[in-house]
């Protein structure tokens, strides 16, 4: 017999692709192939399935030694010796004896659990290697065995919404005959898969537990997922017996060190940097210089995963279960409090630079870097509003700073829904008028008018300024006009729009304000004197905010202007121009994923396609432009100045089209979001012609009037 490999148990899901590239390398001229990751992310049962793949290549044997229970390094080559079937009486050494058997042969050796003796078993698979030129090893472990020409392999967890729930429904189906994933509980299986980060070890635990519970009673209860997914084969190794020894046995593989920066990782969520970790968790027992050392450690054990972003900027991140084993830990370490706050704080003032960076040639980068940090933002202000369990938060105006703050990633970067969340939350909270209230009350004022919540916009913007009055705080009132302003804007009152507006810009330049709300607020300026028949001073006006966003390099009000310089030109009969305009602006806006300014562009480019001939395709962009509408809030603002333009568009297509084919385009529209949108929009798929053949010829511009017809649409 030439294997002693263990027949399966249950079927092998999904993987196929890892198998792949394991029996590829050991097919190839890779000698030494090491499988690594987390512990319960599937490495012993990839290695084996891959191992039996191979059997054909290796006419002396595929042989597999586990060595998760050898209690000392100086059993390693007697273990391997029984598990090559090599039978040896006499008084040569082991190793001596396991090299000159493998010397002459072709042979796999497959080394599993070697993490508690890795130093010897590098040692002894080096010698081996060097000295049986026909020996392939594949070994997997938490992590590398660092020897020369070593093929690393990390193993990440299943894709939750695909091989995670495919393994899960097929355990699950061997417990409770009948089992199978249904529209019923297809959601409450694919956020299993996902809270349990598509851990194969964690899903067959909770297979296990469908003895006794619903799919949505486990979802329930992952809050203490260490208790919950017990109970495995009790013929498993006891690693694999339970989520929590799986876990812990890479925790007592850690040194003191490594422990306490686990212990002290666990607060982050989602990935971090290590800028970010050195800050965080440095403290008593571990200094800020030793933190990279530790983080190196934990990555090389599988504790940590390591990624690159976009920028190549190296980040890391744990999986859930491994996080919470760790808060475990830090929360009996009594150090959470301490731990918390300095990530509170890292936080904070991340947010503050990036407040302040966003007003610069790094505005792209900004809005990349609190995307990715958007995570660990939601855990600090849920930290700053809610502190503790048991614990009443420190000081929520830290919170309301925050919440604040984060304005630009509310209103620059799609996210007003959940700013308003945030900023509910800010005001909730009872406290005295401070600076930090005031910012959260204008940035709440802000983010509800551009959902079409004119009342509650009116009321706390109108609170904001009679408190900054009182306090005598100018840069809140600048910021209460300016937004009263912008309110008065979309609800069709331009005479006050331009009124509060102006007053705005002279109480910014006054206290020296420069920033992307201050350009802001000359491009809404530039809307309420259009929309009151002067286009020529709107275009003047934007025109100039154009010229600072580029020498600042300022691009997101840099979108707002081209927008409005674009239909200025499309009003001028320069539909070319126009286009080229509305493109740019549309473009910027879908970088920053800036919802507001997308539909702006789109329902522009959307009468200016039927200018061009193509009724279809423009009916197709306001089928589009509704549904973002529909995720941003009240369409068009509720506003006939903004909505006239769009009136227009829609009167020329129908006319154009007839009813039944407007209504099919809006529906072919619907079904786009906001990047397939706006790759229509910027590629022009269809020049002139829609599915059914519909023409129109080229319309000309609407006349310059001062009536809302011919108003240029805008943005607040």
């Amino acid at each position: 017999m030439r294997t002693n490999l263990p027949a399966e148990l249950t079927r092998f899901v999904g993987r196929a692709a890892d198998v792949e590239q394991v029996t590829a390398a050991l097919r190839g001229a890779e000698r030494l192939v090491t499988v690594t990751g987390a512990g319960g992310v599937g490495k012993t049962r990839l290695v084996l399935r891959a191992a039996a793949a191979l059997q054909d290549r290796f006419p002396d044997g595929v042989f597999l030694a586990e060595l998760a229970a050898l209690p000392a390094p100086d059993l390693l080559e007697l273990t391997l010796a029984e598990a090559l079937r090599l039978p040896d009486h006499t008084s040569r050494g082991p190793r001596a004896a396991l090299a000159e058997h493998l010397a002459d042969r072709e042979v796999l050796l497959v080394l599993d659990g070697f993490d508690r003796l890795a130093d010897g078993c590098a040692d002894l698979v080096g010698e081996l290697l060097r000295r049986a030129p026909g020996l392939r090893v594949l070994a997997a472990g938490r992590r590398a065995l660092g020897v020369t020409g070593e093929r690393l392999l990390p193993l990440e967890p299943l894709p939750a919404a695909s091989e995670a729930v495919r393994l899960f429904a097929d355990r699950a189906a061997a417990v409770l005959p009948g089992f199978a994933v249904t529209p019923a509980n297809r959601a409450a299986v694919t956020e299993l898969c996902a809270r349990l980060d598509g851990l194969p070890l964690a899903l067959e635990l909770a297979a296990v537990r469908l003895r006794a519970l619903s799919v949505e009673q486990l979802v329930d209860r992952l809050d203490d997922r260490f208790r919950l997914l017990t109970g495995g084969d009790p013929s498993a190794p006891e690693r694999h017996r339970a989520l929590r020894t799986a876990i812990g046995w890479s925790h007592e593989l850690c040194s003191p060190a490594e422990r306490l920066l686990w212990a002290r990782l666990s607060v982050f969520a989602g990935h971090f940097d290590l800028d970010s970790a050195e800050y965080v968790c440095a403290g008593t027992g571990l200094a800020e210089d030793d933190v990279v050392e530790a983080v190196a450690a934990l990555v090389a054990q599988s504790v940590l995963s390591r990624e690159e972003d976009r920028a190549g900027r190296v980040r890391y991140r744990m999986l859930e279960s491994v996080r919470e084993y760790g808060a475990g830990w830090l929360a009996a370490l009594g150090d959470e409090p301490r731990v918390r706050r300095r990530h509170r704080d890292w936080y904070l003032g991340l947010a503050t630079w990036c407040e302040l960076d966003w007003f610069s040639p790094r505005q792209t980068e900004v809005a990349a870097r609190v995307a990715a940090d958007l995570p660990n933002l939601r855990l600090a202000l849920e930290f700053s509003f809610d502190g503790l369990p048991g614990e009443p938060p420190e000081d929520p105006a830290v919170g309301q700073y925050l919440a604040g703050t984060l304005w630009f990633c509310w209103v620059g970067c799609g996210r007003l829904a959940e700013g308003r969340h945030w900023l509910d939350r800010a005001l909730e909270v009872p406290a005295e008028p401070t600076e930090a209230r005031a910012k959260a009350m204008w940035v709440y004022g802000y983010v509800a008018l551009l959902q079409g919540d004119s009342a509650a916009a009116l009321a706390v913007l109108q609170d904001c300024r009679e408190q900054a009055v009182a306090s005598g705080n100018a840069t809140a009132e600048a910021y209460a006009v300016h937004r009263l302003g912008c309110l008065a804007l979309v609800s069709d009152d331009m005479p006050r729009a331009e009124r509060f507006i102006g007053d705005a810009l002279l109480r910014y330049r006054s206290i020296g304000e420069l920033n992307s709300n201050v350009l802001m607020a000359q491009v809404e300026l530039a809307m309420s004197v259009a929309f009151q028949g002067d286009v020529a001073k709107a275009v003047g006006l934007v025109e100039e905010v154009r010229d600072i966003c580029r020498d600042h390099g300022e691009r997101w009000t840099q979108a707002y202007a081209l927008y409005v310089l674009g239909y200025a030109a499309w009003l001028d009969g320069r539909p070319d121009r126009a286009r080229r305009l509305a493109e740019e602006a549309l473009a910027i806006d879908h970088s920053f994923d800036d919802l507001v300014g997308a539909v702006l562009a789109l329902e522009l480019l959307a009468l200016i396609t039927e200018g061009e001939g193509a009724p279809y395709e423009a009916a197709v962009l306001q089928g589009a432009a509704r549904r973002l509408w529909e995720s941003v809030g009240l369409r068009l603002f509720g506003s006939r100045y903004f909505n006239a333009p769009h009136a227009v568009c829609e009167q020329r297509v129908r006319a154009a089209l007839g009813d039944a084919a407007y209504a099919a385009a809006l529906g072919e529209g619907a079904l786009l979001g906001l990047d397939a949108a706006a790759r229509r929009a910027l590629n022009r798929p269809h020049a002139d012609e829609g599915p059914q053949g519909q023409r129109g010829g080229p319309r000309p511009p609407a006349p310059r009037t001062h009536e809302p017809a011919a108003s240029p649409e805008a943005a607040g």
